[in-house]
């Protein structure tokens, strides 16, 4: 099964990390062939660290390379090179069976998710939701980073966003995360430039209509060393509190408006 923990409270605030996981079932490791840091590179670990900024919360602790929740479900299990930026992932190929428990596993997810979410609902009629990625921008090399002006540091996806109720909300936190103290300067942040968001968010949409406000929330690796793992803990916590300094505005705009 895909290992998550959710938890729920009263906030009308759900934050998501769903490809911070980095585990892989046992009956799928002989046959990986990608390295646990080729692996760490393409998920996004540091996520969890902010989940708690609500009570309300969604972890994941499994790998995107097991099954990736974000994609639809015939894409959801990587099968080739062409499905995971090129990279090498299996020894021989997957066996079916292995890759039909991988997608039973899927969709018992969403079933789980989709139950807990109409409690949240019922509490408070609707829900905001911070679904939190970070993504790699220097792909061709270690010394080579791509394009800026196609790479804001950080990327708002509201692509899934299907009601203009919202745009308040969008506009709040556009504003918010631009405005920020970050070290003495504000971040470049631009709304559906690298990503406007997953299967997740789009799956919200389409489950809850426009009682769910899903945002993808991309951060650029600019706070971390993509090639090695390494992390600038201050840039991290700055992290941690811009979205923390978003929650009140963005409630109040919902309640107002």
């Amino acid at each position: 099964m895909i290992e998550f923990d959710i938890k729920i409270g009263r906030s009308p605030l759900l934050v998501a990390a769903i490809h911070n996981g980095h585990r892989v079932r046992a009956e799928l490791l002989p046959y990986l062939r990608l390295t646990d840091k080729e692996r760490e590179r393409e998920e996004d670990p540091y996520t969890a660290s902010f989940t708690d900024i609500s009570d309300n919360s969604l972890t994941v602790f499994t790998s995107r390379f097991e099954v990736d929740i974000n994609r639809p479900r015939e894409k959801a299990v990587y099968q080739s090179p062409e499905d995971a930026w090129g990279l090498k992932l299996y020894h021989e190929k997957l066996p079916d069976a292995l890759v039909q428990r991988s997608l039973q596993y899927y969709d018992e997810f969403y079933i789980k998710v989709g139950q807990i979410l109409k409690e949240l609902l019922a509490k408070n009629g609707w829900l905001i939701v911070y679904d939190l990625h970070t993504y790699n921008h220097r792909r061709n090399g270690y010394d080579r980073y791509d394009a800026p002006e196609a790479n804001p540091e950080v990327n708002i996806g509201t692509g899934n966003v299907i009601s203009g109720r919202w745009q308040c909300v969008i506009d709040c936190l556009l504003q918010k995360l631009s405005e920020y103290n970050f070290e003495g300067r504000n971040l470049d942040v631009r709304e559906n430039v690298k990503f406007r968001g997953g299967y997740f968010t789009a799956w919200l949409s389409s489950q809850y209509g426009d009682r769910v406000c899903p945002i993808a929330i991309e951060f650029k690796k600019f706070f971390m060393d993509e090639w090695t793992g390494n992390i600038n803990s201050d840039q991290l916590g700055h992290l941690r509190q811009l979205l923390i300094d978003t929650i009140h505005p963005i409630i109040n705009k919902t309640t107002l408006g």
